[in-house]
C-alpha cells in the first residue's frame, strides 16, 4: 500500500521526449481515448445503427473532434481561469503551447465547454449532410463513456485534477498530502457507470434523442457526486456557501438542461 501512496514520487507523467519536446502520459491517453471511441462507435453503428455507414462516421468524427477541442479550451477559459479577460483581448494566445519560449502544451480543458463545442459541431454536420442528428447523438452516448476512462486516467497519470484531503488507506499523497484519488473514481462513475447504465436500457429506448438526454443527465449526476471527492479549482475554491464547486454547479445545469431535452423530445414522439 506504501507504494501505491506513494506513486507520483515513483512515476514521471512525461512519456518520452521528441528532440526538444515532452510527450506526457496524458496526451498519449486522449489520443486513446479518441481511438477508441471511434472504434467503439464504428462496432455500435454496425449493430445498433445501420443507417450511419463507416465514411460517414469517419466525417462525422473529424467534425466532432473540431469542435469538443475548441469547446473544452474556451469552455476552460469562460468557466474556470481567472485570466478569462486577458484571452479575450488576446484570442491568439488561446492555443499557444509555449510559455516564455518553452514548449509546455495547451493546458486547460473543460469538459462541459467540449460538450457544447460537441453539439455545436453534431448540429452543424447534420445540416451540413442533412441528416438526423438524434441518431448520431444516440450513438455518441453509448461510445463516449468507456473512452472517457482514458481521459481520466490521464488526468491521473497527468498529477492534476487531485481529490480532496483523507486518511483512507488508498489514498495517495501529492506534495506530502494524502489525498483521494478522485481522477479514477471518475473514471468510474463517469465511464464504467454511465456505460453499463446506457448500455442495458438501450434496447428499452422509445425515442431519438432518449440516449443522449439520459446520457447528460448520468453524467452530469456521476460528476456531481464525484465532486465531493475532488478538490475545487484552486483560482475558484468553493462557491455558494462554500460547500459546491463550479464542477457540480455546471453539472446541475446540465441535468436540467437534458432532462428538459428528454421531457421535450418524449412530447414531441407521442404527438
Amino acid at each position: 500500500m506504501a507504494s501505491w501512496q506513494n506513486i507520483y514520487n515513483q512515476f514521471d507523467p512525461v512519456a518520452f521526449h521528441i528532440g526538444p519536446f515532452a510527450v506526457h502520459w496524458y496526451g498519449i491517453m486522449y489520443v486513446l481515448a479518441l481511438l477508441s471511441a471511434l472504434w467503439i462507435a464504428k462496432w455500435m453503428s454496425k449493430r445498433y445503427f445501420p443507417s450511419i455507414d463507416t465514411k460517414t462516421l469517419d466525417s462525422y468524427f473529424v467534425w466532432v473532434e473540431i469542435g469538443v477541442i475548441l469547446g473544452a479550451r474556451l469552455g476552460y477559459i469562460l468557466f474556470y481561469d481567472p485570466n478569462t479577460l486577458y484571452y479575450l483581448t488576446h484570442p491568439w494566445q488561446i492555443f499557444n503551447p509555449f510559455t516564455n519560449g518553452v514548449f509546455v502544451g495547451i493546458r486547460g480543458m473543460s469538459y462541459h465547454g467540449a460538450l457544447i463545442g460537441f453539439l455545436v459541431a453534431t448540429w452543424g454536420f447534420a445540416k451540413r449532410y442533412k441528416k438526423n442528428p438524434w441518431t448520431f447523438l444516440d450513438l455518441v452516448a453509448l461510445s463516449v463513456p468507456l473512452a472517457y476512462v482514458f481521459g481520466r486516467i490521464g488526468n491521473f497519470l497527468n498529477q492534476e485534477l487531485i481529490g480532496r484531503a483523507t486518511d483512507a488507506p488508498w489514498g495517495i499523497y501529492v506534495v506530502g498530502v494524502l489525498r483521494h484519488p478522485s481522477q479514477l473514481y471518475e473514471a468510474f462513475l463517469e465511464g464504467i457507470v454511465v456505460f453499463v447504465v446506457l448500455y442495458m436500457y438501450r434496447p428499452y429506448q422509445r425515442f431519438p434523442g432518449e440516449l443522449i438526454a439520459l446520457y447528460g443527465a448520468l453524467y452530469a449526476l456521476a460528476r456531481f457526486v464525484a465532486e465531493f471527492w475532488r478538490e475545487p479549482d484552486f483560482q475558484l475554491g468553493f462557491i455558494f456557501g462554500g460547500w459546491m464547486s463550479m464542477g457540480q454547479l455546471l453539472s446541475l445545469a446540465m441535468i436540467g438542461v437534458s432532462m428538459g431535452l428528454y421531457f421535450y423530445l418524449q412530447t414531441k414522439s407521442n404527438k
